[in-house]
């Protein structure tokens, strides 16, 4: 008997201890980071000019990224993007040549790149909304035709802008319905809905928007199984359309021919129909 209560109090301290590393280490282990390295930095400045911005938050906090204004007529459109968990947003200004006719807006989460601060869902969120009202009221930006597009973690944050803010469409890549349920499936044994920090609940924000949405999955992810991201579409409140890549995990997502042509399609879509109701 006292080899059983001492087997029980060892496998109790066990699980406190590994529960307590769990609850103290989550946001290292959600929000894992990404550099910007001097040599894209430089490359990045001499390519585009005059893109490069700092701003500064309601609380003082300093964010930096890109502006990559529209060539043409003006007012244009405006594409957000938000990057995944270790992700730096600064090289998607290599594939502004996917995006003709419309501006980008890329700035790196706090702790990010070249941005300050702490990581949260809660500073991510605020972010996202200070960028968006920054730059919807600029006079170059078509306020009625704002696409958000978001990776993996980034795909939350565009949902919860989406509910707050007039978008026009979305493209989340691998997007999950939830931060709490995908945590639940990898640590089944813990305790995830009193202590996660940054559920980032997207599916609850889901059904009351009605923005169309292009999803594209990886059909072979490891990192976010694709019943996460259908879950997503079923409880979405707008059009959806899905793009499953074949053989596809996570982060493979980017080199494939159908990956750029599917986004393409899907946002010039968007300015068609809105360019036919204008008329």
């Amino acid at each position: 008997m006292e080899v059983i209560l001492s087997m029980i109090k060892i496998g109790l301290a066990a699980f406190l201890g590994l529960s307590l590393f769990l609850y103290f280490r989550q946001d290292s282990m959600i929000f894992l980071g990404a550099g910007l390295s001097p040599g894209m930095l430089e490359e990045l400045r001499r390519g585009f000019p005059g893109s490069e911005m700092r701003l500064r938050t309601s609380d003082g906090n300093g964010l930096h990224g890109w502006y990559l204004a529209a060539n043409g007529a003006h007012p244009a459109p405006l594409l957000i993007y938000f990057g995944g968990n270790a992700e730096d947003v600064s090289g998607m200004l290599l594939e502004h040549g996917h995006f003709p006719g419309i501006s980008l807006l890329l700035f790196n989460y706090r702790g990010y790149g070249l941005s300050e601060g702490r990581p949260s869902q809660k500073n991510l969120i605020g972010d996202a909304l200070f960028l968006y009202d920054h730059f919807a009221s600029r006079p170059e930006v078509d306020r009625e035709r704002i696409i958000l597009m978001g990776r993996s973690l980034g795909t939350c944050v565009a949902v919860e802008l989406a509910s707050r803010r007039k978008v026009e469409r979305l493209v989340l890549i691998s997007p999950f319905e939830s931060l709490r349920s995908l945590a639940r499936k990898l640590f089944p044994w813990f305790p995830v809905g009193p202590f996660l920090r940054h559920p980032f609940d997207a599916i609850d924000l889901a059904p009351a928007i009605t923005a169309p949405l292009l999803a594209i999955i990886a059909e072979r992810d490891r990192i976010v199984p694709p019943e996460h991201s259908r879950r997503l579409l079923a409880a979405w409140g707008g059009e959806t359309r899905t793009v499953v890549i074949a053989g596809a995990d996570h982060n493979d997502l980017g080199p494939q021919p159908e990956f750029w042509s599917a986004i393409q399609e899907f946002v010039a879509a968007g300015r068609q129909s809105l360019q036919a109701t204008h008329r």
